[in-house]
């Protein structure tokens, strides 16, 4: 009998740590594909939706044998079982129909592939970000004084894998993936969280960061703080913004064109651009603070020889831009509050179009979001999906206007949005625009507790004069949910979110 074979009885005897304990335990020369597979289903089954751990081991075994499982019923189950239960729904179901297609009219296959395709619609969470948030501070609070300590070793050299490691298992508990940096100023500790220069990334950091419970000797910073004297070591190099000459051009948007050269980093950028871009973006960060440097920087370019003209030290460049007028001193949550944008679309007639094909004017401050859902795309979504969150909208009939005042549309959704607030509270909800097409009307979030928001949302709905009103994720192929729909006033009313949910 060779190990799969017993495996397979260790399997149907549920006995699955034995699996795991003789695979492990072979050298890595002797592991086939077949093996780390089975290995991955003995994680999956005895993995608990309390410990995403083991479902995260199972994918990191199956995902190198892609290409030579391809086509096999078992291996893409695999993955899309441990994808759905870590609820990425949206990784799962691409699995499960290739799973499908495998083993036509399996039907545990089939029974998932329903349920993805539900939970993509109406997105439930075994943890939503809300909830996800709470567990994760009231964790911070209690390992605190350990992440102190440890940072308060003389020599942090010895004991920096052991405190990234520590606080990483803490953040984890409400992000799957995060960037963060921790420090000591001469009075507090720092705890600072990176968007890595993704702007929809702020959203969550921004939420998280509010939530957090009174922690005299930390600070909570989203985006890395301006530093003097930072300084990054490529071999026996050190880099500080001083070694950096940059060239600046402002754009007409009152955004700037960075060029910059290294002459350290000249072998670097021929061997590996990537990553000499990411030592200067870094230096760039540290000299003008993260945020500023998103909210300015509009093209940045590394080059690997000096422009004729003359150029300036990177350090110098937050006092150039002050004198050039820019302020310097936004924070993250500030420049999510000035970054609604206006506009406009061509509307499409058509009425059975999908949602808002009928836009004419709108405003956001996601503007991700709506990108991706007009060209059928959904990264974003994705990646608020993967922590729990959910940005969705509201549409809702036109027709109690027809006759009303010009600013009657946009005073009602000012309205809901209010009451939907209060009601759910802000540790639900984040607003991020709304629109107005030809038929409907539209409200845009950032549910981080959606039944909360749909269950508001729906008692608002229901008291006003509309007479119908839909949910729908930023996901053109999900289906609608509807909320209120008064024009069937004969049938049985909506159900209610709780049980949309249940």
């Amino acid at each position: 009998m060779n190990i799969l074979e017993q495996c397979q009885i260790w399997h149907e005897n549920d006995e699955y740590n034995k699996i795991i304990e003789a695979i492990e335990a072979l050298p890595s020369n002797e592991r086939t594909p077949e093996l780390d597979s089975e290995l991955a289903r003995a994680y999956n089954n005895l993995a608990s939706t309390e410990d995403r751990s083991l479902f995260k081991k199972a994918i990191a075994l199956l995902k190198p044998h892609e290409e030579y499982f391809k086509g096999d019923h078992f291996w893409n189950f695999r993955i899309g079982y441990a994808y759905y239960y870590l609820d990425q729904e949206y990784n799962a179901l691409p699995y499960f129909e290739q799973a499908l297609a495998a083993r036509p009219n399996d039907e545990d296959t089939l029974a998932f592939i329903r349920s993805c395709r539900k939970c993509l619609t109406m997105p439930r969470f075994r943890k939503n970000f809300s909830q996800r948030t709470a567990e994760c501070w009231q964790a911070f609070i209690e390992g605190e004084a350990e992440l102190r300590s440890l940072m308060d070793v003389r020599n942090r050299d010895e004991v920096s894998e052991q405190l990234m490691e520590k606080c990483h298992a803490i953040l984890s508990l409400a992000f799957e993936d995060i960037a963060f940096e921790l420090g000591f100023n001469g009075k507090q500790y720092e705890l600072i969280l990176s968007p890595e220069g993704n702007f929809s990334t702020l959203f969550k950091l921004v939420y998280f960061k509010r939530q957090a419970p009174s922690l005299p000797q930390w600070n909570i910073w989203v985006g890395r703080q301006a530093s003097n004297g930072f300084a990054l070591r490529y071999e026996d190099i050190q880099i500080s913004a001083d070694d950096v000459q940059v060239w600046i051009n402002v754009t007409d948007k009152r955004k700037i064109d960075l060029t910059l050269y290294c002459e350290a980093l000249v072998k670097l950028l021929e061997a590996d651009e990537g990553r000499a871009w990411w030592f200067l973006s870094v230096l760039t960060d540290q000299t003008l603070g993260e945020i500023n440097a998103m909210m300015l920087i509009d093209e940045f370019e590394v080059i690997g020889k000096p422009k004729a003209e003359a150029a300036h030290s990177l350090a110098k460049l937050p006092d150039l831009l002050t004198e050039k007028g820019f302020d310097l001193q936004f924070s993250a949550e500030a420049y999510l509050e000035r970054s609604y944008i206006g506009y406009q679309l061509d509307p499409d007639n058509d009425m059975k179009a999908d949602w808002r094909m009928d836009i004419y004017v709108g405003s956001t401050r996601c503007p991700n979001l709506i990108n991706e859902y007009l060209n059928h795309e959904h990264q974003t979504m994705d990646a608020f999906h993967k922590d729990g969150a959910v940005p969705g909208f509201f549409c809702y009939s036109l027709d109690a206007f027809n006759d009303a005042p010009k600013n009657a549309v946009l005073d009602f959704r000012d309205m809901i949005e209010a009451a939907i607030l209060k009601s759910a509270g802000e540790h639900a909800v984040t607003f991020t625009g709304g629109a107005t097409g030809i038929y409907c009307g539209y409200l845009d979030f950032i549910a981080w507790d959606l039944p909360a928001v749909l269950d508001a949302a729906q008692a608002e709905f229901e008291a006003s004069p509309i007479s119908w009103a839909n949910f729908h994720v930023y996901r053109r192929d999900a289906q609608t949910i509807s909320l209120v729909d008064k024009e069937k006033a004969d049938e049985d009313s909506a159900p209610t979110s709780s049980k949309l949910l249940s």
